[in-house]
């Protein structure tokens, strides 16, 4: 007999280290020894304010840049109706106007919830995951909106690309380097020369997790029309957050306001690829006019 479907049975959530929106973010799930869920529990996602860490750069209700949060998920499984176990490659777009990012490994083990869970068909999977993180990700928000989820079944699992980010990249230049935490005082910009366009790119960011410490490792692109980035400078600065402490969304935009600050740019593009844990990677993109967001292109380390 196949097993029963979630829809039809009373789920007993699992208890969540999650805070309230209004406490500090410790403790968190990330870090800590956990088990693995064995049912589909909604409770396990946890939110976390984005507002402390904008205050700290100056960004208040009103955010001085567009763009989105591309997430993709590589270990998403159910069960059908007859138990047999379903596979799905998942991408995610998260407005970066919503009020909460999700903790990454709230979010993992949310998604290992659906493993030994019942489904009907893909699409009420991707309607569960999409309302869920809408909940999730505008809770406290008077307003309210939308989070992209696209399911890529294995038939499908050859259309995803893998190529480096396009562009110039910055790793050519041979700089001496002696910054570890961010230093803004690279980044300058020659306004006596014409407004040029360039597509510039990096493999040498790397950060660290705010949790457990671990190293966060990324590719970079700066995309970028107005008077010439010093590109000796901008290697530099990139380097600088070898040591820094952040998670990924609050790196990319400090990057994305330091240069916007320091060169004034016409237009601005700052998106970063970085390494998957746990079968999740994490890719913010920022922009300073409406654009497309970039397409969910792997890179080699991903």
């Amino acid at each position: 007999m196949p097993p029963s479907s979630h829809t039809h049975s009373p789920i007993q959530p699992m208890s969540s280290t999650c805070p309230p929106p209004d406490q500090s973010p410790q403790p968190l799930l990330l870090g800590q020894p956990t088990a693995y869920p064995e049912r589909y529990d909604p409770t396990l996602l946890c939110p976390l304010p984005r507002a402390p860490k904008r205050a700290e750069l100056g960004v208040g209700a009103t955010l001085p840049f567009l763009g989105a949060d591309l997430w993709t998920a590589y270990e998403l499984s159910w069960l059908n109706a007859r138990g047999k176990p379903q596979l799905a490659i998942v991408h995610f777009t998260v407005p970066c106007e919503t009020p909460q990012l999700i903790e990454s490994k709230s979010f993992k083990l949310y998604l290992n919830s659906y493993n030994q869970s019942v489904f009907d068909s893909a699409e009420a999977v991707q309607q569960r995951l999409r309302q869920d993180l809408t909940e999730a990700l505008w809770r406290g928000s008077e307003r309210s909106g939308g989070v992209g989820v696209r399911l890529l079944r294995p038939a499908q699992f050859g259309q995803e690309r893998l190529q480096a980010l396009e562009g110039l990249s910055l790793d050519r230049l041979d700089e001496e380097c002696s910054d570890y935490e961010p230093a803004p005082q690279h980044l300058q910009a020659d306004t006596s020369q014409a407004v040029v366009q360039e597509v510039l790119t990096s493999d040498l960011l790397k950060s660290n997790c705010p949790v457990t410490g671990q190293p966060d490792w990324a590719s970079v692109q700066i995309a970028y029309s107005g008077a010439p980035i010093d590109q000796a400078g901008l290697l530099r600065y990139l380097v600088s957050f070898r040591q820094h402490t952040g998670f990924h969304e609050q790196c990319v935009e400090r990057i994305y306001l330091d240069i916007w600050q320091r060169c004034r740019p016409l237009k601005l593009s700052v998106y970063a690829r970085y390494t998957r844990r746990g079968g999740l990677d994490i890719n913010p993109w920022r922009c300073s006019h409406p654009q497309q967001p970039p397409e969910p292109v792997r890179t080699a380390r991903q």
